[in-house]
């Protein structure tokens, strides 16, 4: 392990040496090695040290940066390493004692600057690799976000996104190369957007407006949200059962027998770092829960073609489990011997069999067995009646 830092990573403006700190000048004066991309390097054209041009796709320069351990190396990313920059990439495969970072001023920093905008009441995301179906969620009159975008071309797409979702009203300041020589501000809406020469690096600002559909925050999102064929677990339904699973931050969910997808995407929605893999035997509804999942923005959800529990191996410890289908005594058995003390389960049962095993399995393990019947009003004759909705039972129970 390095006992003093061999790389520094500087963060860099658009106004170049000129926005540098004493510290982060010192370093490249000193430096054996600078890297960067092209338009990093650019920015600083009076470098006397080696330089090396950082490779496209980012990945790619890793290892040629490792190789280079020992000596003397600065690294130059744009503003804040740290905030949707390129500092996490690099120094997750460094001990802490190998690196130093100096910051500049984010883009989101400059451009709240700009806008007036508080930064802890507005989203900001960098949607450069992502995509665009991540602000979904944001998308909601009288709110802001700031977004980082790849080029000209992006911004146009989502100006398209904007508009078909009903947002097309929004309002856009297109931030173009803040804090340099090139800086320039512009605005339009989403629907009349028209510019073609935008510059890169862009930021947008967005000011939401429109009659679009906004999502829901709670548990249990109409079932209109999600595509499906009849295989989904109903709004009130997933409501109760999303309450039983008590998704926290940085927990994974095992969804077996997925269906649509609701309850994996439900769960993922709950919190930015929760992870879930939906498994699915049926191929077509495989590709539907993919489709699901990126309508709300969601692309971390891992769907897996398979049957349970052949599918289950080699998969990633669960923190919960979800049985929406495929229910049998086998499942059940394999998962109770699989799973670490302490995992949450939760199994819907609606016919006679499942609900007598999972009555069997209440009487042996414990937990909380719990009938759920629903009824909604309907047309009876000339006057209304209640309709009655099958009964689920549902097990949860902490292994």
């Amino acid at each position: 392990m390095a006992d003093t830092p061999w790389l520094t990573i500087i963060g860099l403006g658009e106004d170049g040496a000129a926005g540098l700190s004493v510290a982060a000048k010192a370093a490249l004066a000193e430096a054996d090695l600078v890297t960067g991309a092209a338009r990093h390097l650019a920015l600083l054209p009076d470098l006397k040290s080696e330089v090396m041009p950082w490779p496209v796709p980012f990945d790619a320069g890793i290892p040629r940066l490792l190789e280079h351990r020992g000596r003397q190396v600065a690294m130059l990313v744009s503003g804040d390493p740290f905030w949707f920059g390129a500092g996490t990439s690099v120094t997750r495969h460094l001990a802490p004692t190998e690196w130093v970072a100096y910051p500049a001023p984010s883009t989101f920093s400059l451009a709240a600057a700009r806008l007036g905008w508080p930064l802890e009441d507005t989203a900001c995301l960098g949607l450069h690799a992502a995509p665009l179906s991540r602000l979904r969620r944001h998308l909601a009159p009288d709110r802001r976000a700031l977004v980082l975008l790849r080029d000209g071309e992006a911004v146009a797409k989502l100006a398209c996104y904007l508009d078909d979702l009903g947002f097309g009203a929004s309002h856009l300041h297109i931030l173009e190369a803040l804090g340099g020589p090139r800086d320039r501000i512009r605005e339009a809406t989403a629907a009349t957007l028209a510019f073609d020469d935008i510059a890169h690096p862009v930021a947008i600002g967005i000011a939401f407006a429109g009659d679009g559909t906004v999502l829901p925050r709670t548990a249990g999102l109409p079932d209109a949200w999600f595509e499906h064929d009849g295989q989904i677990t109903k709004r009130p339904v997933r409501a109760l059962t999303l309450s039983a699973l008590a998704p926290k931050p940085g927990e994974t969910l095992w969804d077996i027998g997925a269906g649509s997808g609701s309850i994996g995407i439900e769960w993922l929605l709950s919190h930015p770092s929760t992870n879930a893999i939906a498994f699915e035997a049926d191929p077509v509804r495989a590709d539907r829960i993919r489709n699901n999942a990126a309508a709300l923005g969601i692309d971390r959800l891992q769907v897996v073609e398979g049957r349970a529990p052949g599918a289950l191996a080699d998969q990633a410890i669960p923190d919960a489990v979800f049985i929406g289908g495929g229910l049998s005594d086998a499942m059940l058995d394999a998962l109770w011997k699989a799973l670490p003390a302490g995992t949450r389960l939760v199994a819907n049962a609606v016919t006679l069999e499942s609900e007598a095993l999972l009555a069997g399995w209440h009487a042996a393990k414990g937990g909380t067995l719990m009938r759920i019947e629903l009824s909604d009003a309907a047309p009876l004759g000339t006057r209304r009646g209640w309709r009655a909705s099958y009964p689920v039972v549902q097990w949860s129970v902490v292994s």
